[in-house]
């Protein structure tokens, strides 16, 4: 009997796309962009070809003191969260994961992004190769961000070199993510971990494209409308007045609202950046998928938010809004590309569409400076430098993570699209 992985294989090997872009005519700066994001993840993919893993960040430790200045509160309120600080011989070597990460999807999603971007043949065949290493999470049941490792990885797959393999993943991953769905509460859990009944995080909205593209693959629509009604639910308890938005919620059994916090973000009212990023991004996809405008209302009035609240003046946001700004205040590349890649899409749904596009182009062209992109052959292999993973956990602080380089490669693609 063949292995579904071998069949994966000859699927993909078999496949000529043609969907592929020229990089003449770029800016100088994407040009830049491009090559170096080729030569880093050519290297990466070399480096770990003999394995079974997925590149993740850099190891990184922490200062206790920075990290009471940055959350302005003594260590004792948070001691007994933060994770173990690593080796010193660990530090800034490079950090991977297994394919059950929540991360995992990222890497084999920006060899896609990169090959389509440049028609490298030999990014492809990378493409192919860690795309086929994710086959196993399409069994997975015990993460919401499943949503995430194969949206991201077969999804763009689906979307470069479709065929029924890569569909039938696709669709028995959706299966498995509706699993954690509950009607009462209307949402998808997110975690099974914690002191909370039922914890929901604003990250989960990135989840929903899997349902989306399932319900556009199938035509059946059960997996759209738990999407849609996660996202109504959502839109109703995690959001404040000013339309930041909460981390964590959790639900009582009977939908009502349990708790409104943080596990990330610098407190429990505060606007943790990425979080406001996954706001924005989640919404715009709904009203793709939908064409709600209640859902369009949403990311308009949180894109609005985040460029009066955003006062890093090169554009890449701090990693809370509500951070203390000093000298060493760790900016997130992470959540300012995927505030670009959000901010492209949604510029061409409203008619003042171009503030949202120029807000996103300043974002991309300070990633894509010397501050923030890497040098060919440095950094571990991953393109972009100086993202935040978990500040209040001492985890994966002033770091290249790999969910930065996958959105930042989404959002270029995006960006040339619209030029066009």
């Amino acid at each position: 009997m063949i292995n579904m992985r071998t069949v994966l294989n000859l699927f993909f090997s078999g496949i000529l796309i043609t969907a592929c872009q020229s990089v003449s005519n770029n800016d100088e700066w994407v040009d830049k962009a491009l090559d170096v994001a080729s030569c880093q993840l050519k290297l990466t993919a070399n480096e770990l070809k003999d394995s079974t893993v997925m590149p993740r960040s850099l190891w990184t430790g922490y200062d206790v003191a920075f990290l009471e200045s940055q959350l302005e509160r003594d260590a004792s309120t948070f001691a007994d969260s933060l994770w173990a600080n690593p080796p010193k011989e660990k530090l800034r070597t490079r950090r991977n994961c297994s394919i059950y990460d929540w991360t995992s999807g990222f890497f084999p999603g920006s060899l896609w992004y990169a090959y389509e971007l440049t028609g490298d043949e030999s990014l492809k065949a990378e493409a192919i190769e860690y795309t086929n290493r994710m086959f196993p999470v399409s069994k997975y049941k015990d993460n919401h961000d499943i949503g995430f490792m194969i949206n991201c990885s077969y999804g763009n797959a689906m979307r470069l070199a479709p065929n029924d393999s890569i569909r039938n993943v696709i669709v028995e991953t959706a299966e498995n993510l509706c699993s954690r769905f509950n009607v009462q509460i209307g949402c998808i859990r997110s975690w099974d971990f914690g002191h909370w009944n039922y914890p929901v995080i604003i990250d989960n909205m990135m989840n929903l494209d899997l349902l989306f593209n399932a319900t556009n693959l199938t035509g059946d629509e059960k997996y759209k409308q738990i999407a849609v009604r996660h996202a109504y639910t959502t839109m109703k308890h995690h959001f404040r007045q000013d339309f930041t938005s909460y981390h964590v919620v959790s639900y009582n059994n009977d939908g009502s609202v349990e708790s409104q916090g943080t596990h990330q973000g610098k407190n429990d009212d505060s606007a943790w950046a990425r979080g406001q990023g996954w706001a924005v991004y989640g919404y715009t996809s709904c009203y793709r998928e939908t064409k709600d405008v209640k859902f369009l209302e949403v990311a308009i009035n949180v894109a609005e938010m985040i460029m009066k609240r955003n006062i890093a003046s090169d554009k890449v946001c701090y990693w809370d809004f509500d951070a203390p700004v000093k000298k060493d205040t760790p900016h997130d590349a992470s959540a300012a590309a995927v505030i670009a890649s959000a901010f492209l899409e949604l510029s061409t749904y409203v008619e003042d569409g171009r503030k949202y596009f120029n807000y996103a182009e300043e974002i991309l062209k300070s990633l894509s400076s010397n501050d923030y992109l890497s040098e060919k052959g440095d950094n571990k292999g991953f393109v972009l430098m100086h993202s935040v993973g978990s500040l209040p956990h001492g985890s994966e602080i002033d770091t290249p993570i790999n969910y930065a380089d996958y959105y930042y490669l989404e959002a270029l693609k995006r960006y040339l699209d619209l030029k066009k």
